[in-house]
């Protein structure tokens, strides 16, 4: 029997597998191939049924990068041979995950398309580290931004961004960090806090905190590259106490007394 093609464009959330919707699951229950990306947990993979298709479309160090033509002509091509498509995503989809390519792709050839919206790591790396991009008091907004755009220039928003007195969340700006950092100091935000989260929710992330004088060189010293979060502003300094605290316990077994 012929399967109607279908194209599931899931969110995979930040990198904890249990960090993922109860819907992205069924759906990838349900898919006849799966395409994953790099930043997706291949832990999330066993929820698919035995005879499922899965392929890595992602980019990773040593390996062919497809290109995102590349992978609209494969969706193309399960879609019509085997079936349901399931395109999974680190974060949420239409977080910098050019789904809106796919989806128009997809659309084009007929195939139906569905997205599970997915939890970004924009929102849940800092959270995980009691990082509020919100705070009465502290930031009345927030900033997700990318640090460059597709012609690998820094993102003319972040100069608007520097002038906010917003919380910044930067992606996929490791590259960038000198000069984004220097964009920032121009406009006199030397002092303020940073914090870099690597591979955020995973069991190796690594996290560093400074200020944006700074933190390009602990940056550098550490060894941190992508796939990493970059949180400017005041909100950074908040918890950072109690979360090095938890950290020790988790270490060392004890338990925290709450202080009065």
């Amino acid at each position: 029997m012929t399967k109607s093609p279908l194209l599931s464009l899931v969110g995979a959330g930040p990198g904890d597998p249990e960090l993922i919707t109860l819907k992205a699951i069924r759906t990838i229950g349900k898919a006849d191939v799966i395409l994953y990306d790099a930043l997706v947990n291949e832990a999330l993979l066993a929820y698919a049924h035995t005879d499922c298709v899965l392929r890595f479309v992602g980019k990773r160090y040593g390996c062919h990068t497809l290109s995102q033509s590349e992978i609209n002509h494969l969706i193309y091509e399960y879609a019509f041979s085997h079936g349901h498509v399931v395109r999974l995503k680190g974060g949420d989809p239409f977080i910098f995950g050019r789904a809106q390519e796919e989806i128009e792709s997809a659309q084009a050839a007929g195939i139906p398309v569905e997205v599970v919206p997915g939890i970004s790591s924009a929102l849940a790396v800092p959270a995980n580290h009691m990082i509020p991009l919100t705070c009465r008091g502290k930031a009345e907004s927030f900033w997700v931004t990318t640090g460059t755009t597709m012609t690998g220039e820094i993102s003319a928003d972040l100069r608007l961004a520097a002038q906010s007195t917003a919380t910044i969340v930067l992606l996929m700006a490791m590259s960038k960090l000198e000069s984004i950092m220097e964009i920032f100091s121009a406009f006199g935000k030397e002092n303020s806090a940073v914090a870099i989260i690597q591979n955020g929710t995973n069991t190796n992330e690594k996290i560093i905190r400074g200020r944006v004088r700074n933190i390009a060189y602990k940056a550098m010293h550490e060894g941190l590259t992508n796939p990493a979060i970059i949180v400017i502003g005041e909100v950074v300094d908040l918890n950072s106490s109690s979360v090095k605290k938890l950290a020790a316990a988790k270490t060392s077994g004890t338990h925290i007394r709450k202080e009065k």
